[in-house]
């Protein structure tokens, strides 16, 4: 493992480069503009404090900014919440993994996760390894890493693509297959800003969607797996494209929301209570289960050295989720 790497695993550090327009400016102006932690005299105390970098040197007092400057700072290191610390490797050779992981566990770092997440504890082991796509904290399932730069490079570079399954527990009676074609596009109902509407493509809104530039083409293939009595079912879901919140948003705007989902399930405002921790049991008794029953169950694609097709399968947790 590089030393740097291994610095980097050793305490957190938050970034960020100057950009053309803020050249010359005060360290503290830009602090206090692209980090939400402190004012401008807060961060004047966590500067002298040596808790500030630029280009990784101790930031003095007073200083300015350049262009292209890397400005970082160290935070205090509080408790993270629990998490689900274990993982499974299911393929391993000299350039790639692919991991089976938990659900409650984040890839990357993000908000109170560090430690916690898959990049901490899977880097801990192999070092530094780019994960070649991502999972929310909530689901489970495979993801793809990159033990390489090359195999990175390889992995990103359009000819190498991935077939994706997932298997989704959803609320409501779903029979047969769906072929969901047509258009992700902020759903502008919501008060949660990353939150998508599916728009079906030969749906009369689908004609006027299709000339929205910010529109995202989704393509979906929904199979009915099984039925959980009393009222969910078991859906196989084929990726024809690899938008964020895919299966998610185009099962919530086909009627069969994903079960425990508190972005596109019951309601959005499970998912606004999550930040002051106010979730409760009356709230999670409509969720049905503590976490969103998503699961990415196969992973399909040719090795972009050997030539050979790996493909890794991981089985839904029904225990987990009672059935």
């Amino acid at each position: 493992m590089g030393r740097d790497f291994a610095d980097k695993l050793a305490r957190r550090q938050l970034y960020s480069h100057v950009p053309e327009a803020e050249d010359g400016a005060a360290l503290t102006d830009y602090l206090a503009a692209h980090f939400s932690r402190f004012d401008r005299a807060g961060w004047n105390r966590a500067v002298e404090a040596g808790l500030v970098t630029v280009n990784g040197l101790p930031a003095l007092p007073g200083a300015t900014v350049k262009r292209h400057d890397r400005v970082g700072y160290w935070p205090p290191e509080t408790p993270e919440p629990d998490a689900e610390l274990h993982y499974r490797v299911v393929y391993e050779d000299d350039s790639l993994l692919v991991i089976d992981k938990p659900g409650n566990l984040c890839v990357h770092p993000t908000g109170p996760f560090f430690r916690h997440t898959l990049w901490h504890l899977a880097g801990s082991r192999y070092g530094e390894i780019p994960f070649v796509h991502r999972l929310d904290r909530e689901t489970s399932g495979l993801v793809i890493a990159a033990r390489t730069r090359r195999a990175a490079a390889a992995m990103d570079n359009g000819n190498t693509p991935v077939r994706k399954e997932y298997l989704a527990l959803v609320t409501g009676d779903f029979r047969g297959r769906i072929h969901a074609e047509g258009f992700l596009i902020r759903d502008r109902t919501s008060a949660v800003r990353k939150k998508k509407r599916f728009v079906p493509a030969d749906s009369p809104e689908g004609e006027s969607v299709r000339l929205d530039p910010t529109a995202e083409t989704a393509a979906t293939e929904l199979i009915e797996e099984s039925h959980v009595p009393p009222d969910l079912t078991l859906v196989r879901a084929i990726l024809g494209t690899g938008r964020q919140h895919q299966v998610r948003a185009t099962l919530h705007s086909l009627g069969f929301p994903l079960a425990g989902d508190k972005l596109y399930g019951p309601d959005e405002r499970l998912f606004l209570k999550i930040a002051s921790g106010s979730l409760t049991g009356d709230d999670f008794a409509r969720l049905r289960f503590s976490r969103q029953a998503l699961h990415a169950a196969v992973l399909e694609f040719r090795h972009p050295f050997t030539g050979e097709t790996v493909r890794c399968e991981s089985p839904f947790p029904h225990a987990e989720f009672g059935f």
